[in-house]
């Protein structure tokens, strides 16, 4: 199991892997050794995850997250496929203990009486410069 909070851990057979050739440096070995990784994670149909952070997992992943609910992750950072392996691990997890955080309600306030008072003086006395400025009226 992988640990994500307390509260949340991951079965690793909900995880699929790939692996494909990646571009960039390493000369020969580019063109030989399927290095780059793309993990695949199904949040929508996980068992792992309570609703609230599966609904924020695929809020947060964004343009990574596909129309049917799985969560794409491509590394190909490394040389070596077991590090790239790594970090997109490391990604995925980051990004779930990012969902896992339950945003805070916000407390509805009203602005005191002498916050007004001191932005209508503040709106009154930019009023009066621009006013200043202004050309002369004729009378």
């Amino acid at each position: 199991m992988i640990k994500i909070t307390d509260t949340i851990s991951l079965n690793p057979a909900e995880l699929s892997w790939e692996f494909v050739r990646s571009s960039g440096p390493g000369g020969q070995n580019v063109n030989k050794v399927a290095t780059a990784v793309q993990l695949r994670f199904d949040a929508q149909n996980s068992p792992s995850l309570p609703e609230g952070v599966r609904q924020r997992l695929l809020q947060l992943a964004g343009s990574r997250a596909t129309k049917n609910g799985q969560i794409i992750i491509d590394a190909r950072t490394s040389r070596s496929q077991e590090q790239n392996r790594q970090d997109a691990l490391n990604r995925l997890v980051s990004l779930l203990r990012q969902a896992a955080i339950r945003p805070r309600r916000r407390i509805k306030t009203r602005p005191s009486a002498a916050s007004r008072r001191r932005r209508m003086e503040g709106k009154r006395l930019r009023s009066e410069k621009k006013r200043l400025r202004s050309p002369v009226q004729d009378s």
